[in-house]
């Protein structure tokens, strides 16, 4: 068991050490490890080869591993008592475009004052350097304060995440024996303000399907065929609009079989985190929430699914007007699931919906974009409670567990391919224009993320 003697210790390191450690963020700051374009691929090279040095350093056997793509670092600390942990985080960056909106250069990263906050501003700084380096930032102090870590800990670093990831899963999967692990830590998250930590324990999951209706085996002149012909926008629009009843749910046969509702203390949490639904949908514009009717928009987008009707094409949409009836119409549709839905269910249950009201003279293509299941991680789980615990002594608040309305695939493949759940623990901020010029990561969120791995480490030790 971990003393607080112990993790004060450690702590007194991070605190001293800071200064070496912003040299350390600020030196994998400026490698340009841009997953998506070729012409930085030894750029990424360097990247995996330097925290895989690092690593070594500290007293891990790492290596930089050769995928397709570019390499994943494994390191495995040494067999000892307690939990073992698997983290993951990935070195590789957006690009930086455009280039001009930059006020400095993206790779040359800067410390300056924001707001009274000091903020760190580079390419990578949040998303997920920064956030990747307050993980092994604390596994070195612990290290220095103690010769030892206080459990297992191994690591897997990806250098695709930002350009798709499609290696990751084969190589988890020829891998799985020497990846098994007692549950996953991932550092990609938000906290849930400046003050308040978080651990987001629910991913949607997604569906995504376009459809295709033909109708004529040509264009057609409206004034020569309308009324006479069937017309595919039409079609696709009618489509579309029998998807959602007018209380906002959506209309699928068997949609909400599988749906729980949240427990009444999580609902009570989520009430109490003070979030304010005009204010969400006033910042983009909006004044009314739009989904299921009497149910508040964080429930909407934690834990409810979704109809979205991403895109639809048909017809002439150029400059000006052209009196026509299209041949074809399609529509991008998706579906956000919550933890108990089927994908695959959820897409023959689109698909037969669609075909029903298919009318005459016309014909349906389908063409599948992704099914993943959703995430729930337990809320009475051992490893949330003392991951909780941790967060909430180093930031002398409670710590919340939260939602998330989109997807992290690589949660979906710890989970399929390693049987393992994940803990989704961040110290970003919705303003740190991850993928975007000036991205940046604030100096407090990076040594308190420090502090707080250390504390989170040792509570899994307890």
């Amino acid at each position: 068991m971990t003393s607080p003697a112990t993790v004060d210790a450690v702590l007194a390191k991070v605190d001293a050490g800071l200064d070496q450690s912003l040299e350390r963020l600020f030196h994998l700051l400026r490698i340009k490890s841009i997953s998506t374009d070729p012409a930085y691929a030894a750029e990424c090279q360097k990247a995996a080869d330097w925290i895989a040095a690092e690593l070594n350093d500290l007293g891990f056997d790492a290596s930089a591993r050769p995928t397709p793509g570019h390499p994943v670092v494994v390191a495995h600390g040494p067999d000892q008592a307690g939990p073992h942990v698997l983290f993951y985080a990935h070195y590789d960056v957006q690009p930086v475009d455009p280039l001009n909106l930059w006020h400095t250069d993206p790779f040359d990263p800067q410390i300056v004052e924001r707001d009274g906050r000091k903020i760190i501003v580079a390419r990578g700084a949040s998303d997920d350097k920064g956030q990747m380096l307050t993980f092994i930032e604390a596994c070195r102090a612990w290290k220095a304060a103690t010769g030892s870590l206080p459990i297992r800990v191994s690591l897997m670093l990806e250098g695709e995440e930002e350009s798709g990831g499609k290696n990751l899963p084969p190589f988890m999967k020829d891998n799985a024996g020497e990846l098994k692990a007692d549950i996953a830590l991932v550092c990609d998250t938000d906290m849930w303000d400046r003050q308040t930590p978080s651990i987001t324990t629910m991913l949607r999951g997604l569906v995504a399907d376009e459809i295709e209706v033909t109708a004529a085996d040509k264009d057609l002149h409206s004034g020569m065929f309308g009324n006479a012909a069937r017309n595919p926008n039409q079609v696709v629009a009618d489509i579309i609009a029998s998807l959602r009843a007018p209380d906002g749910s959506v209309t699928l046969p068997g949609f909400y079989d599988d749906v729980a509702e949240i427990s009444p203390e999580l609902k009570a949490q989520w009430a109490g985190l003070g979030f304010d639904d005009k204010a969400f949908l006033g910042g983009v514009g909006l004044s009314s929430p739009a989904g299921e009717q009497g149910r508040s928009v964080l429930e909407m987008l934690w834990a409810r699914p979704t109809c979205e009707i991403n895109g639809m094409i048909g017809g002439y949409t150029g400059d000006g007007f052209k009196t026509v009836i299209p041949s074809k119409a399609s529509a991008k549709i998706s579906f956000r699931l919550v933890s108990g839905q089927d994908p695959h269910k959820i897409r023959a249950a689109f698909r037969a919906h669609v075909e029903k009201l298919l009318p005459p003279d016309c014909t349906v293509k389908f063409t599948p974009h992704g099914a993943s299941p959703a995430i729930t991680v337990p809320a009475d789980g051992e490893f949330l409670a003392r991951a909780l615990e941790g967060l909430t002594a180093e930031w002398n608040k409670q710590a919340v567990i939260t939602g998330a309305g989109g997807s992290i695939p690589v949660v979906g493949e710890f989970k399929k391919i390693l049987g393992l759940d994940t803990l989704l623990i961040g110290f970003a901020h919705i303003d740190d224009q991850i993928h975007s010029p000036n991205e940046k990561y604030d100096l407090e969120s990076y040594h308190r993320g420090i502090r707080s791995w250390v504390r989170v480490l040792g509570a899994l030790a307890k």
